[in-house]
């Protein structure tokens, strides 16, 4: 087998940088194949510090896996080929590991795939190396606590399953952090919203659905200040608007996420608002609308656009 590039969405999230890199290190020690993690993206503020943290390198920015000489890969974080890297269609993809719903993915042949519905990716890929008989060394135990922290906001979403409380504890002891701290830590390192343009603060953390024949954006953005984000509508809406034409987003569904309150303000653009309205049972006024207990866009939002939008 030649050389396998492992590699989260883009826009990378911790998580997806995380699982990689932990997937990757899997690999070669486990299964003694020559793999990389790589990113398709730039990691955020909030991966910035996890890799600082731990003294890891941030893996290398690709676009093409062709470009690369590479014929296979593997995904973590990820499955549907509109957030995968840009020729996915033109390589095998040969291992799968994921906890999100599964669409608009096919392949030419069998592979290797693990869902689970848990918190994080970083999750499955630490179940892996225990599995294995292998334990993850400290900056990888620290990338992985850092992944699941950062999908389950600190075991407070509900997308946190009845396992991950106990990962979380055995992956804090090998790195040899306090959950509490750390985790709050890191989470309010990815809320510097200040310093990002209107254009970058819409793509910190975003995802394209194809719903019903819509190609529907959803991005997410963490805060302890709500309003402070929404003083700045006039040009996040400039930028949504000019993305949406350049892509072809028939809607624009922006989660400004508090991340102390477990709360959510919901702006959306597009040519589906009814839909988008009568997905969260609430009225849009001035673009936004509040979405009381919203902090996952994987079960509190993704779901039900796609009901709604399907209906």
């Amino acid at each position: 087998m030649s050389k396998l590039l492992v590699f989260g969405h883009q826009n990378p999230d911790t998580d997806a940088i995380a699982s990689s890199y932990g997937w990757a290190y899997l690999e070669r020690e486990a299964f003694g194949r020559e793999a990389e993690s790589v990113a398709l993206g730039t990691p955020n503020e909030e991966t910035a510090f996890a890799l600082d943290y731990f003294g890891v390198t941030a893996p290398r920015v690709v676009e093409s896996a062709k470009a690369e000489g590479v014929d296979q890969v593997i995904l973590t974080d990820h499955n549907e080929f509109q957030q995968s890297i840009s020729d996915i269609k033109e390589v095998e993809v040969v291992a799968v590991v994921d906890h999100h719903r599964v669409a608009n993915f096919e392949t030419a042949n069998p592979l290797y795939m693990r869902l689970e519905p848990v918190g994080s990716a970083s999750s499955i890929v630490y179940r892996a190396f225990k599995e294995n008989g292998l334990t993850p060394p400290k900056e990888v135990a620290g990338l992985l606590l850092s992944g699941l922290i950062s999908d389950t906001l600190l075991l407070k979403s509900p997308t946190t399953h009845a396992s991950d409380p106990q990962v979380a504890r055995e992956l804090a002891e090998l790195a040899g952090v306090n959950l509490e701290e750390y985790g709050l830590a890191m989470l309010k390192a990815g809320t510097n919203l200040a310093s990002k343009t209107a254009d970058e603060l819409i793509d910190i953390d975003a995802k394209t659905f194809e719903l019903n024949g819509n190609a529907v954006r959803v991005a997410q953005v963490n805060t302890v200040d709500i309003a402070e984000v929404l003083e700045r509508q006039a040009e996040i809406e400039a930028a949504i608007e000019a993305a949406s034409k350049e892509n072809g987003y028939s809607d624009f569904v922006l989660m400004i996420t508090d991340i102390v309150n477990s709360n959510s303000e919901i702006l959306a653009l597009g040519r589906n608002m009814d839909k988008v309205e009568a997905a969260f049972n609430f009225t849009l006024e001035n673009n936004h609308a509040f979405l009381a207990g919203a902090v996952s866009r994987k079960k509190q939002v993704v779901p039900q656009l796609t009901e709604s939008f399907g209906a």
